[in-house]
């Protein structure tokens, strides 16, 4: 039970970190949230795998989405900034965790991404200074989309990668 409060908790101050610090000196937190799972858990290199796995799933999926206009941040580049890709880091260490229990069934998995995805976007946004580049409703449903789909890969890729 200690565990996955504790994971929740890790990932939170993670994402708190990177998406108030940006790029700065604030990303120690986060890479320190990352270390501090990995040192817990006791299957590191599996555990290693699924995040390195879902850390370049999840920088493919928003650098496809900087490049299709639906974020604009303020550093210019193809690439989503640095913080972001450790985001998607510190997301990989609750899969196994603190959200094992959204895996399955998969629904639950696609109702959770269709609601807790856009709605973390979208702090994001107003906490980071990252723009939508299309009106806010809009965006928000295809972000809700995308995640319905999005979070159950997520799961099934670190089911794969977890055995």
């Amino acid at each position: 039970m200690l565990k996955p409060l504790v994971n929740a908790a890790l990932f939170q101050c993670g994402w708190f970190a990177c998406v108030l610090g940006g790029d700065s000196r604030w990303l120690l937190v986060g890479f320190a949230a990352l270390a501090l799972h990995l040192l817990w858990t006791s299957s590191w290199a599996e555990e290693g795998q699924v995040i390195l796995a879902v850390t370049l799933l999840g920088t493919v999926i928003d650098t496809s989405l900087r490049t299709f206009g639906v974020f604009h941040f303020s550093l210019p580049g193809p690439l989503i900034p640095f913080w972001l890709v450790l985001l998607w880091a510190l997301l990989a260490t609750t899969l196994r965790h603190c959200l094992a229990w959204t895996a399955r069934p998969w629904w639950r998995a696609s109702v959770l991404g269709a609601a807790a995805g856009p709605l973390s976007y979208y702090a994001g946004s107003q906490l980071a200074g990252v723009s939508f580049g299309y009106a806010t409703a809009p965006t928000l449903i295809g972000l809700a989309l995308l995640w319905a789909v999005a979070f159950p890969v997520l799961h099934w890729v670190a089911r794969q990668l977890g055995h």
